[in-house]
């Protein structure tokens, strides 16, 4: 069963770079492991807005294994000026999306 997940939210103005680089260390640690059953976008909306989405392919979530998304997520709320707003979605349609920049580096 393929689920996703679109998450939104505002850091603090101060903390925004600071996110940034958390975002991108998770994305790192995925692309050494490339755990199976998860696509993962992050979007930088504006200065403080990011929007994450993610979509698994059974009820498991890889990324709640990963150490680089548990230190994201440990000081989220206090980054936040707006806290994370999960909601579920439906994928109405793909397309690549994006280079990956991480694999670009490596490349």
């Amino acid at each position: 069963m393929t689920r996703a997940v679109v998450v939104r939210y505002r850091t603090r103005p101060d903390a925004a770079d600071d996110n940034e680089r958390l975002i991108k260390a998770v994305f790192e640690e995925l692309a050494a492991l490339r755990p199976a059953g998860i696509r993962y976008f992050t979007f930088r909306a504006d200065e403080t807005t990011f929007v994450h989405t993610a979509v698994f392919d059974s009820d498991a979530n890889p990324l709640e294994d990963l150490p680089a998304f548990q230190a994201f997520t440990a000081g989220l709320a206090d980054r936040c000026e707006e806290p994370p707003a999960p909601t579920a979605g439906r994928l109405v349609g793909s397309y690549p999306v994006a280079p990956d920049p991480v694999a670009e580096r490596a490349g």
